[in-house]
């Protein structure tokens, strides 16, 4: 395997705007955003062609040399589920999972390409550990069988095909193809490390088409849920399908319109709901409680929508900056932008994380 470079472009391919960031790896402990961009796009992008030409542009606006390149994917018609198995080969589960998905996932998996990767062993020691709802009673007497706790990614491979000849028509070589879920927590482990490490943590993505949940403890992702709420159904709320100006909503909503924010809190139920309910399955399941939510994607710019999940959940929700631990060498202008984008640059810049730490 040849070596990686010590450069990469992060490119996150959402379904609503292309997003990228330019990141450098200086030593192990140090790395540096030297550019990022981000601009919206169709939601019916579906030829290559299409999609390259999208790609070309972004890469006009982002600038840099290098050619590596790592790409996340934000397609609502993915599959990342968690599941324990006996401890496995993970190419030899990633077989079993094709053939036999319907019996393993409840979901026939032949159209997809998938990836596997285990996440820990269930349970300390079989001979004392108790077992709980999710683990196997294991005897003194009874041979060992070490439960493994897996993540199962998946894409439809007319999608990744898809990708693959769009990315053939740039100059660039897409090194890593990752979901974007597995991309924004591989953003919070690298930005707040102890946090990731040592606690209970929610990370709460608000994409366009679709939200995503994440919820892990102690260094581990223990949960994962989408749901179809994002910021095209909020903006259809706002707007009343259209008869009021997307930029004039906006507006009312930074102003701190009450009539506005009586349809944001409306409008907001599902997510509130979606969310309440994770909270409540991962609580009953681990008896380690959330005490806060980490936000991220485009609707979190708002400190309205914010406070108001704050309000509803009965929790803290705040953003998190991908880039806590990263140097930003940027232009003044392009500095300022980045006060406004940070917060949907998760997803680009955990792809390019994990290209430079591996």
């Amino acid at each position: 395997m040849a070596r990686r470079g010590n450069s990469v472009i992060g490119i996150d391919l959402g379904k609503h705007r292309y997003k990228a960031v330019l990141l450098s790896k200086k030593s192990e402990t140090r790395y540096v955003l030297t550019s990022f961009a981000s601009h919206e796009v169709s939601e019916d992008l579906a030829t290559p062609d299409a999609i390259a030409q999208q790609l070309k542009q972004l890469l006009r606006e982002l600038g840099g040399q290098t050619r590596n390149c790592a790409i996340a994917v934000s397609e609502p018609g993915s599959l990342l589920r968690i599941i324990e198995q006996p401890s496995t080969p993970p190419e030899l589960l990633r077989n079993a999972l094709r053939y036999n998905g319907l019996s393993m996932l409840n979901q026939d998996c032949k159209d997809f390409v998938l990836d596997v990767a285990a996440i820990s062993a269930n349970g300390s020691d079989p001979k004392t550990a108790p077992a709980s709802n999710d683990e196997v009673n294991v005897t003194v007497q009874s041979p060992v069988m070490i439960q493994m706790r897996y993540l199962v990614g998946g894409m439809l491979r007319t999608q990744v095909k898809l990708i693959s000849e769009a990315m053939a028509k740039t100059r660039l070589s897409a090194d890593i193809l990752q979901l974007a879920p597995v991309c924004s927590l591989n953003a919070f482990e690298f930005a707040y490390p102890e946090v990731h490490g040592k606690e209970a943590f929610l990370l709460l993505d608000m994409g366009h088409l679709q939200s995503t949940v994440l919820i892990g403890r102690n260094g581990e992702l223990t949960f994962t849920r989408s749901f179809d709420y994002g910021g095209k159904h909020f903006t259809q709320a706002l707007t009343a399908d259209g008869a009021l100006d997307v930029h004039a909503a906006h507006l009312m909503i930074k102003a701190g319109d009450a009539g506005m924010a009586e349809i944001c809190r409306n409008t907001l139920t599902r997510l509130v709901t979606e969310v309440r309910n994770s909270i409540g399955f991962f609580e009953g399941q681990h008896e380690t409680p959330i005490h806060r939510i980490f936000v991220s994607g485009g609707l979190s710019r708002a400190e309205m929508i914010l406070q108001i999940l704050s309000d509803e959940l009965s929790l803290p929700c705040e953003i998190w900056d991908p880039l806590e631990n990263c140097e930003v060498a940027l232009a003044a202008t392009k500095r300022k932008t980045l006060q406004n984008e940070f917060t949907s640059l998760n997803v680009a810049c955990g792809a390019a994380f994990e290209y430079l730490r591996s």
